[in-house]
């Protein structure tokens, strides 16, 4: 045992010098396991092994490297053991073992004094005064020299402050203090070569730290910051000085006053950072910003100083460039801020808002903004920007995690919504938006983007969990209800009556002065609101609060769009009324005329093409609500727009008016235009050039003849056999070269309307196939709320031919897109099912022929592809017949309870239902016989394994 030991000792002190540079930690990693291990082991004998055979004085000239290193890497295997502080001895040995090593700066570098700092840091302070202060007092005393001796005695001052006081730092250098004008040149001088020489980490270096927390210490903190950082170290416009100091300022927040926070905060650091993230926006440069927030999220996460969360919001949210704040306005570190410093910040936003106090900001300009800005109303300007972001971070504290009551959350509701549409003519106590006028009035572009962000926030409140702590909050929580408040009233029905409640006021006007049209309108429609809360709760109340989500949702859009949604929201008055009625529906209603149910579809399918997120999402909302009422009739209007072959139609429609000078565009493509993927504009001149090439020829002859005309006017040709060898004068060619000139103007213009055209016919198609991308997601819809209706066999087909027709056309991105949605609603939604429709008794024979005529179908086909989709959807219906229960029900036989345990729903094999099964077996045998004797059919043998697994009867 012995021997193993002092071996396995003499192996690991060796390999602390090995050649390779990997195989070194290794070595003294498990030196200072050993140790570790066996306690027996004097530390004194090892450290005694490591000098002897690393000795630096007889080891030749080529292995200096390998020697100093075996040295270095002995001592850390000592300290890692954890044994080095206990023994006096060989920690005073191993101290000015680093000592000497730190000579070897070619090949160590900093690494010995790094080290020495660590040891030193984890020694009592006894041991310090006894044993290494003797040692380590030639050091202190040139803590000016270099980074690491500033560093020890820094970290000495903070760990020893018994041993090192005032009186012994005098007689080390000469001053009773580290922080002090006489030394600041010099402290300066070490915090750039510190920086230089860690650039590469990305971090602060630990002597700036330790020195930050010495000035505050010594109470010297305003010179340490005002004398050497902002006017020495900024001074060198260096990268890695410039993010030191923004690291000396985000690890300065937590252990600063008041005081000295809005000190700081107002200094050239914070306006010099705020510059570099104006400068940086190139995707190739580094950026601060990221790493500030997250110093600023560290700040307020662990201080409960409400001033002092209050004064760090504040003095990073008036860090203002041209106006606008530099610090994000979607940032998350709101989320640390107590309830009273929120209120506060939000209160200090909205007087900020209405009374933009650029005093009180930081605000600077870039090189280039001071050269662009001579013909801009710079005030103005500012204004703007600063409310833009006001605005911005309002409506992203309702989106954020935050603790938030319903009060603050209704709070900025009302701000935003009353300064997006509103403007106070005086102060009222009734509304207590007016309480504060503006200094500035707010212009049209202030309105539109405060009108922008309301509609953002009105999405956010309608995906808004119940807040609150009581018991019916948390049962609504449990139920996964949005959008409503504790006590179960949506949020847009909130702001529907405080916007009539501003409507009525003569203290305030509306920014777009309703007409009389559209105030009958709004009252209407707030009638029809009040009328369907009565029935809540009862067995309608889907589609009431489908109605009545709907409602408020085009009332509060008429401040918007009011000549847009003034002719919607008649629409859905009427059909609220046909809905609601109590007059049967065939009575009121003849057969030609629209039921309210598919009046609704039409309305929504019309919000589906809005740009708003928020309106496809409510569109979505209310369908899924009246799903259950949704007729055959409703059914396929949304089914007629999924058509290929009318989408031909219309497109050859739309070619024909626009020739005929009538440029008429459908709803969607309108509200849709701003919205369109550019990425597919990039391919347009290509195509359409190609495609010019093609129609030239039909071009030439006319254009030839013009040209002709032209020429021989001019008497610029030779007609007949005339060889006149007459030149024209300067006047007649001047005329001629004006007419040419025209006529080839004339045809370009041609050439380009032709361009023009075509682009905007692939625009339109663009659009169409966007807009049946969202119609998909009703389908989807309806499929999953209503997989037991029969209508469900009604989507069938359309979607078969929407799969047939992506798949046998040219594809762009969009639809390939177009055909996955598809194609995984058919799969999944419709096929996949778990439950079905189980009243099919009277559609026995039509399925019957549905499951022919898709296997027929399916064998015709060329695509193998396609051919699967239709072959899977006659599957699902031998399913759903097999799963009905017939007229003549039969009693199935009895299995043995071991095979009912081992065959999944092995009562249900010998059961047919609906099926016929004589029929559907010749139609499949018909198929499979195909299979075997065709050689280029569609079918494959998947497809009867599936069937074959699925159906063993």
């Amino acid at each position: 045992q012995e021997d193993e030991l002092q071996y396995t000792l003499k192996r690991l002190v060796e390999g602390l010098g090995a050649t390779r540079e990997a195989a070194r930690p290794g070595f003294s990693l498990a030196l200072a396991q050993v140790l570790q291990a066996f306690e027996e082991i004097p530390i004194s004998s090892v450290l005694e092994q490591i000098k002897e055979k690393h000795n630096l004085e007889k080891v030749k000239k080529k292995l200096v490297r390998n020697a100093a290193f075996g040295n270095f890497f002995g001592v850390m295997a000592l300290f890692q053991s954890g044994r080095l502080i206990k023994d006096r001895k060989a920690l005073l040995e191993s101290i000015q073992l680093l000592q000497q090593l730190s000579d070897h700066q070619t090949h160590l570098r900093d690494l010995p004094r790094k080290a020495l700092i660590d040891i030193t840091s984890e020694v009592p302070e006894a041991v310090f005064e006894e044993v290494l202060f003797g040692n380590l007092q030639s050091d202190l005393a040139s803590a000016f020299t270099s980074p690491e001796n500033l560093h020890l005695l820094l970290m000495g001052i903070q760990r020893f402050p018994a041993v090192l006081k005032p009186a012994k730092l005098k007689k080390l250098f000469g001053s009773p203090t580290v922080v002090n004008e006489k030394n600041m040149p010099r402290l300066v001088e070490l915090l750039q070569s510190a920086a230089k020489s860690e650039k590469k980490d990305k971090k602060l270096p630990s002597v700036a730290f330790d020195l930050l927390q010495v000035s505050l210490k010594e109470g010297a903190f305003e010179l340490f910051w005002e004398e050497g950082v902002e006017n020495r170290l900024l001074e060198e416009k260096s990268g890695p000085v410039s993010y030191m100091c923004y690291r000396l300022l985000g690890s300065a927040l937590p252990l600063l006053s008041l005081d000295q926070l809005q000190m700081v905060l107002k200094g050239k650091v914070m306006q010099h950072y705020g510059e570099h993230v104006v400068t940086t926006q190139l995707p190739d440069r580094f950026k601060f910003a990221p790493e500030m927030e997250a110093y600023v999220d560290e700040f307020l996460k662990s201080c409960d100083d409400i001033e002092r969360q209050l004064a760090v919001m504040i003095g990073f949210s008036t860090l203002t460039n041209q106006g606008c704040p530099v610090f994000s306005g979607s940032s998350k570190v709101v989320v640390h801020l107590q309830p009273v410093a929120l209120q506060k910040y939000i209160d200090w936003l909205k007087d900020m808002f209405l009374k933009p106090d650029f005093d009180c900001c930081l605000d600077f300009s870039s090189n280039r903004q001071k050269q662009n800005q001579e013909n801009v109303n710079t005030a103005q300007y500012k204004v703007n920007r600063l409310r833009k972001w006001i605005i911005h971070r309002l409506a992203n504290i309702i989106e954020s995690q935050v603790k938030k009551d319903e009060s603050l959350v209704m709070d900025i509701s009302r701000f935003c919504f009353f300064h997006a549409f509103f403007k106070a003519k005086k102060k009222t106590p009734q509304i207590r938006e007016t309480s504060v006028l503006p200094s500035e009035p707010l212009d049209e572009q202030a309105h539109s983007v405060t009108e922008n962000y309301f509609f953002g926030l009105l999405q956010n409140l309608n995906t808004l969990t119940v807040l609150g702590d009581t018991a019916k909050a948390a049962a609504l929580r449990e139920k996964h209800i949005h959008g409503v408040t504790a006590d179960g009233k949506l949020w847009i029905f909130l702001l529907v009556q405080y916007a009539n409640k501003l409507l009525s006021s003569q203290h305030v006007k509306t920014v777009k002065p309703f007409t009389e049209e559209q105030r009958d309108a709004w009252e209407r429609a707030l009638q029809a609101v009040k009328n369907l809360q009565k029935k809540e709760n009862t067995s309608d109340n889907a589609k009431v609060i489908a109605f009545q989500q709907l409602l408020l949702l085009m009332a509060i859009h008429l401040f918007k769009n009011p000549s847009e949604t003034i002719d919607v929201l008649s629409d859905l008055l009427n059909c609220t009324e046909k809905a609601f009625s109590k007059e049967p529906e065939n009575k009121k209603t003849g057969n030609t005329e629209p039921g309210w149910v598919e009046v609704m579809v039409e309305i929504l399918l019309s919000l589906l093409a809005q740009p708003s997120l928020l309106i496809r999402r409510i569109s979505k909302s209310v369908f899924v609500r009246i799903c259950p009422n949704l007729t055959k009739r409703g059914l396929h209007l949304i089914l007629d727009v999924l058509d290929p072959y009318q989408e031909e139609n219309e497109e050859s429609a739309v070619v024909v008016m626009e020739e005929s000078g009538k440029k008429i565009k459908s709803a969607q493509d309108k509200d849709e235009e701003g919205s369109e993927d550019s990425s597919d504009e990039d391919d347009t001149e290509e195509e359409n050039d190609s495609g010019d090439e093609e129609k030239n020829e039909e071009v030439d002859d006319n254009f030839r003849s013009q040209l002709m005309n032209v020429l021989q006017a001019g008497n610029a040709l030779v007609c007949g056999g005339d060889e006149s060898d007459e030149e024209l004068d300067d006047e007649a060619m001047m005329a001629l070269d004006k007419n040419i000139s025209a006529l080839f103007a004339e045809q370009q213009k041609r050439i380009q309307a032709k361009k023009d055209e075509k682009g905007r016919m692939r625009k339109e198609k663009i659009l169409r196939r966007d807009f049946k991308i969202k119609v998909l997601d009703l389908i989807e819809a309806f499929l999953m709320k209503q997989s037991e209706n029969p209508l469900v066999f009604d989507i069938i087909e359309p979607l078969l031919r929407v799969i047939e027709q992506c798949m046998t056309s040219d594809s762009d991105k969009q639809e390939v897109d177009f055909l996955q949605k598809t194609a995984n609603i058919f799969r999944n939604s419709l096929c996949r099912t778990k439950q079905y429709c189980k009243k099919v008794s009277a559609l026995k024979e039509d399925l019957h022929d549905f499951v022919e005529r898709l296997v027929k179908k399916a064998c015709k086909h060329t695509h193998s592809s396609v051919a699967l989709y239709y072959f899977g959807a006659s599957l699902y219906l031998l399913r759903v017949l097999k799963g009905n229960t017939s007229d003549k029900p039969s009693s199935p036989t009895p299995l043995p309870e071991k095979q009912s345990n081992t065959i999944p729903q092995a009562s249900q094999l010998l059961s047919t239902g609906c099926l016929d099964v004589e029929r559907v077996t010749v139609l499949y045998r018909e198929a499979l016989t195909q299979l075997f004797t065709k050689r280029k059919s569609a079918l494959t043998s998947s497809m009867f394994l599936d069937l074959f697994r699925r159906f063993p009867v």
